[in-house]
C-alpha cells in the first residue's frame, strides 16, 4: 500500500463514506457493497469499491452473487501509523 494512492481513493466523499462507515464496525465485521446504498448506479459502486480494493484500505470477498467489504485497520494501523485515527476524528 502507498500513502498517495490510499489517500486519493478514500478522498472523496462517497469513497471516504464508505471507508468511515466500514471504521464504525466492529473490528472484522463485513459488509455488503449494497448495504451502503450510495445514491449512484450500481456500476458507479462497483468503480468506488474496486477503487478502493485496488489501493488497499478496503478488503472484499465474494459471498454468493454479492461482495462483503472490510477495511483493513491492522493493516493501515501498521503502515500508516495514527490514519485511521485521523479519519476517525474528523468524521
Amino acid at each position: 500500500m502507498d500513502l498517495r494512492t490510499v489517500l486519493n481513493a478514500i478522498s472523496g466523499p462517497l469513497r471516504g463514506g464508505i471507508v468511515v462507515a466500514l471504521l464504525h464496525e466492529p473490528e472484522g465485521t463485513a459488509r455488503t457493497c449494497t448495504s451502503f446504498s450510495p445514491p449512484v448506479p450500481k456500476s458507479t459502486t462497483t468503480h468506488h469499491f474496486r477503487t478502493l480494493r485496488e489501493a488497499g484500505p478496503v478488503r472484499q470477498v465474494d459471498r454468493g452473487n454479492s461482495r462483503a467489504a472490510t477495511l483493513r485497520k491492522d493493516e493501515l494501523d501498521k503502515r500508516f501509523p495514527g490514519l485511521l485515527d485521523l479519519i476517525r476524528t474528523h468524521s
